[in-house]
């Protein structure tokens, strides 16, 4: 079980294939990279994303916990970025490993729908008019509704 919160970019390809042959007694691997878009504007600059360091960590790892307490998971990662990022650069990655799929698809969705409501980041878009902090959305709250 791993959380990472980082500056720099990653491979999601890379990162994969290392939890794969990391995640012993898994019958299925799931994971789900996240993109910066620009699909609401058309002009998006840039994103940057804040956060306070360790407190972020230890919220993510306790979203994690209650994963792994509600689903048999034999290992999970979450990695998420801050600072500035372009449009269509990696900006999250979770990835989940379960003796079935299941398991592993579940985890993983949990996982995403928590991350994006309920991890302490703040999100502001960066245009040629302006920035703007990005606004919580009803359908991400929506979302923990299944949880």
């Amino acid at each position: 079980m791993a959380v990472r919160v980082q500056e720099t970019g990653f491979d999601p390809g890379a990162e994969l294939n290392a939890f794969t042959a990391a995640a012993s007694g898994a019958g299925a691997v799931v994971s789900f990279t996240g993109v910066v878009r620009d699909l609401d504007t058309g002009g998006l600059d840039r994103m940057e994303i804040e956060h306070y360091p360790g407190m972020t960590e230890s919220a993510i790892a306790k979203i994690e916990a209650e994963a792994v307490r509600r689903w048999r998971l034999a290992d999970s990662l979450v990695i998420h970025r801050y600072g500035a990022l372009a449009a269509g650069e990696t900006i999250m990655m979770v990835a989940t490993a379960a003796p079935h799929r299941a398991d592993a698809f579940q985890a993983a969705e949990f996982l995403m729908d928590y991350l994006k409501s309920r991890a302490p980041f703040w999100k502001k878009e960066v245009t040629a008019d302006g920035a703007a902090w990005v606004a919580a959305r009803d359908a991400d709250e929506d979302a923990l509704s299944r949880w």
